[in-house]
Order: C-alpha cells, then structure tokens, then sequence
C-alpha cells in the first residue's frame, strides 16, 4: 500500500475511488486539493471482506492520527447505484451481484455517504476541478480494465430512473462478438479498454504477428503500458491494435453524439495514457460517422487527472450531497 500526506486545518470529504485494479482514497477539500492518499489492489477477484479489511486499516490509520474529521463520504465504484447503496452485478468483480458497499464502508466510518458509478464520479470530478470546467454538455470515457462513461447533461450528472445512466461501455458493437464479463457478447468494452486492446493484440498475433516484440508476452503479462511503448518504437502489431481499437471507440462515440450532442468527450483511464496512439485514430473515426450537424463540433479531449486525483470526482459527488458548492 502506498500511502503519502500532511498536516493542514481545512474542511475536508473522505473519497473513494474503486477500479477493478486498484482502489485509491483520499480526503480532499472543497477547493479539490488533495491532502492524503493511499493507494492498494482492490481484490476484485478475492472476497469482499478482503476489501473491507484493507479500507478499514486506511481508515484506522487516518483516524488515528488525530487530523481527520471528514464532513462526509463519496464513492465512485463500478456498477453502483446511488438509489439502492449496493454494486449491481459489477462484470469484473466476483464480490456477488448485490454488493452492500454504502452500508459496509459506513460501518467503518459512520458518516454521510454518498455512492455512485465510478465514472459518473470520474464526470463530476472533470466538472467541478478538470478540463469540464465551464461546460454544461460532455461524456467522460473512463479506458481502464473496462470501460466506464459519465454524461454531464445541462451542468448535472445523468443518473436515469435506476441510477445507472451512462453504461456506453456495455453498447453493442457486434451482435456475436467478444464475451464480455457482464454476459453480454460484442459490448465496447471488449474491444476499447486495456483489456480489449490485449485482446485484439493476440488475436492479431495468432493470425500472424509472431514478428512482433509483443508476441513473447502471456495475456497476463501484457499490459497497456507495453502496448504503448511497442507502438512508439513502431511495432506493426501494436500499432494496427490501436488503430482498430480507435476505430471501433470512435464509432460508437459518434453514435453517442448523436443521442446527446456533448460538447466533448473527456477520455481517461490507464489506456488514455498511449495519448495520440489513441486519440487520432478515435478522432478520425468520430468525424468521418458524426451526423452532419455535429461535424468539427464535438472535442474529444484527454483529462488532465493523475492517477492518484481520481478521488476528486468522489469528493465532488461528496460535496454536492452536502450541497456545498465547489469553487
């Protein structure tokens, strides 16, 4: 567990944020200055209560030291909803359909909480203290071992009438295509996530690419990093992996833009981080199927967000429960 912080004497929220890979939590304060974070593997193929543990020691820790007294609690988690508290069926977790994560994390620190989808939070966080700032209509596309969205629609977060609004990453892509961990074949995070593009990585091998640098990789060693970097010394096969991934990213972000007219697409996640390998093929991709009227309107941009400031979209979700406007 990584962990860093420091003294200070202001209002604070306690943040959460969830990822299939890691879990990272901080308190941050109303300006969106983050004063603590840890970081750890979220456990998302082990028990819940393995989880739980490790939130607890965080929050033991913090309290502890005397310095903490959060106003409240926000929490982005895949898959959540901020109507029933519970995870609902989460694809990349095996913590059981009906997560209770509202109740238990308040019994590890009773405060006022607030729970969202993970990238509705991502959203509010762009909103409030990233590149949102100053726009009313715009989508979040989290790229990480899923694929998550968040829509900003006329300066509010769209939630729906369960309040699981936004699930772009579980669109149709090809009716038979790639088995998704929702249960679901051909969704768009099969193909546009770091998990998809390892995918269609060894698929292009297995037809061919034995000549690539990524050819001596398992499935389980082979990450987006690597991909990118083979990509930047010219490998053919991660090259062609990211063309094809923006390819398919940019054609459903265009059957987005018709149901919603954003004025951008905010993309983050730890494949945002291949910059230009992705965005230009997800760009020309968007323009060249973007219906007339929305053609050389629509931004797709990248968050300006380090890994560790995930937990600003949280402590937004925080500060709006509290309705606490953010600067």
């Amino acid at each position: 567990m990584k962990e860093k912080g420091h003294n200070h004497e202001q209002h604070h929220v306690l943040a959460l944020d969830i990822g299939g890979t890691l879990t990272k939590i901080g308190m941050v304060t109303q300006r969106g200055d983050v004063l603590q974070t840890a970081v750890f593997p979220t456990g998302a193929t082990e028990d819940f209560t393995h989880f739980l543990g490790q939130v607890g020691s965080v929050f033991d820790s913090w309290r502890a030291g005397g310095q903490y007294q959060p106003l409240a609690m926000g929490i982005g988690a895949p898959n959540a909803s901020h109507q029933t508290g519970t995870m609902e069926t989460p694809p990349n977790f095996r913590w059981g359909p009906h997560v209770p994560l509202r109740e238990s994390l308040c019994r590890l620190w009773d405060l006022p909480a607030f729970l969202t989808n993970d990238a509705n939070a991502a959203a509010l966080g762009e909103l409030h203290y990233g590149v949102g700032r100053g726009m009313r209509d715009f989508v979040t596309l989290t790229l990480g071992t899923g694929l998550g969205s968040g829509i900003i629609s006329h300066g509010r977060l769209l939630t729906g009438s369960h309040g699981m609004a936004g699930e772009i990453g579980h669109i149709n892509v090809y009716p038979d295509g790639r088995q998704c961990n929702c249960g679901l074949k051909g969704c768009l995070e099969t193909y546009a996530s770091v998990t998809g593009i390892r995918r269609t990585v060894f698929e292009l091998i297995a037809r061919g690419g034995t000549h690539s640098v990524l050819s001596k990789y398992s499935f389980e060693a082979l990450d987006g990093k690597t991909i990118s970097r083979a990509a930047l010394d010219g490998d053919p096969v991660a090259l062609e992996a990211f063309a094809y991934t923006g390819k398919i990213l940019g054609l459903k972000m265009a059957d987005t833009a018709a149901h919603l007219d954003p004025e951008a697409f905010i993309i983050s996640g730890g494949l945002s981080q291949a910059g230009d390998l992705l965005l230009e093929p997800v760009r020309q991709s968007m323009e060249s199927r973007l219906f007339t009227a929305y053609r050389e309107k629509v931004r797709v941009l990248l968050s300006r967000h380090r890994s560790e400031e995930a937990v600003l979209g949280p402590a937004a979700l925080a500060w709006e429960g509290l309705g606490i406007e953010v600067p």
